[in-house]
């Protein structure tokens, strides 16, 4: 190849695997430059309750800002003068190869922050060829998802009780499911003092202030939640292992007591589940160890964005003693990631694969399947520019020895 073309074809890259031509984003997503500016217009959309219910985590929120925060702790050390012409995310994790290292969390609610949203998020999934977790306490039933989202997961919100655990696991297997996760961090209900000072409950009760915090928000009033009711009627609380509720009325939801969840339910799961098990909500490294000798296959470690336990670890703190003790498991992990460069300092401390919750359901809520694409495609190509300047081509390069810690 000539220098002319070798420049030529450098160039096509970068514009195609790099940032694109800002001319060729649709207007409404002009300002939109990174998924930190899904927020505000979300904010502008959803009904305060909802929102704040997104948005929010437990307590002081320090959990939450703690993970993000955990990022700036890691420099890079980049390589230069390497061809990255060729570079690729193409990654494999649990026996699957997807195009991306990044997916889409498990979170309730979705569906009623945004129209569709469990099955927007999944058809685009598998658009992408990458992975969408369905929550346990998702409003689509998990038969249409799966039938949706030929990359979509399932995630459980379980109690010890083995008369809610076979036949909610059996389920997940009729419906097609490959991969099973188990979230782990939800032992009670978290003290959410933020959804107590937005109004939100599960389900919503019917209020004078619910009604005018959805009237001052008219689009998601009648573009998403009125659309849902006219075309699918109320929404309810689908798989969650009790009687199904609708998401609002004067109810009180089922509580099963979660705190009597142990390893010896996590055994009953590995014997009846035929696929891929994985454990969400892993921070400690004891805990990762004792799954790996109950036969998991993976590890999401999470603090569950920060909406448990105030001041757990920060995830990204937490992985290289979870990979440590991983063995042949497959070690992810979500919290707190905004940016490619997020995504590869994760996965040089050894992490699979990344998942990132928050902007792409803020995506969702104000453009739908348009607005996941293109969240994902700025992360994808900061990503894919992020890689050129580091000096590598594949995600498997990405090795502990490009990060150096901050100095402060």
């Amino acid at each position: 190849m000539s220098q002319t073309a070798a420049t030529e074809t450098a160039d096509t890259n970068l514009r195609v695997a790099g940032r694109r031509d800002r001319a060729d984003v649709p207007r409404r997503f002009k300002n939109i430059l990174c998924l930190e500016d899904f927020e505000e217009p979300a904010r502008r959309f959803l009904p305060r309750p909802i929102f704040g219910y997104v948005q929010g985590g437990v307590e002081s929120n320090t959990a939450r800002d703690r993970s993000r925060a955990a990022f700036a702790e890691w420099e890079f050390m980049p390589r230069v003068l390497v061809d990255t012409r060729r570079r690729h995310q193409k990654t494999t994790l649990l026996g699957r190869t997807y195009d991306l290292p990044f997916g889409f969390p498990p979170m309730g609610g979705t569906s009623l922050a945004a129209y569709r949203g469990d099955s927007v998020l999944a058809e685009v999934a598998a658009d992408l060829n990458t992975v969408m977790i369905q929550s346990g306490a998702s409003l689509t039933p998990m038969e249409r998802v799966r039938e949706i989202g030929a990359t979509a997961w399932f995630q459980a919100y379980l109690p010890g009780e083995k008369e809610i655990i076979v036949p909610l696991v059996e389920r997940a297997q009729r419906a097609g499911f490959d991969t099973l996760v188990l979230t782990v961090d939800v032992q009670v209900p978290a003290n959410r003092e933020n959804n107590v000072r937005t109004g939100y409950n599960s389900p919503l009760r019917p209020t004078p202030r619910l009604a005018w915090d959805c009237l001052l928000r008219p689009r998601w009033l009648f573009g998403a939640f009125g659309r849902t009711v006219l075309e699918q009627g109320m929404p309810h609380l689908e798989n969650m292992g009790f009687e199904r509720i609708p998401v609002m009325g004067n109810l009180e939801r089922p509580r099963l007591a979660r705190d009597g969840l142990s390893w010896e339910h996590v055994g009953l799961m590995r014997k009846t589940w035929k696929g891929k098990l994985v454990l969400k909500g892993v921070l400690s490294p004891q805990d990762v160890r004792i799954a790996r000798e109950s036969g998991v296959d993976g590890i999401l470690v999470s603090n569950h964005g920060g909406r448990q336990l105030d001041y757990s670890v920060a995830p990204l703190r937490a992985l290289p003693g979870a990979v440590a003790e991983a063995g042949n498991m497959a070690i992810m992990v979500d919290g707190g990631i905004r940016r490619g460069t997020d995504v590869l300092k994760a996965l040089a401390l050894g992490a699979h694969y990344v998942f990132v919750g928050r902007p792409f359901l803020y995506a969702a809520s104000i453009a739908g399947a348009a607005g996941v694409h293109h969240a994902a495609s700025l992360l994808r190509d900061e990503i894919s520019r992020d890689m050129a300047m580091l000096g590598i081509t594949s995600l498997a390069e990405m090795k502990r020895d490009l990060l150096v810690p901050a100095r402060e």
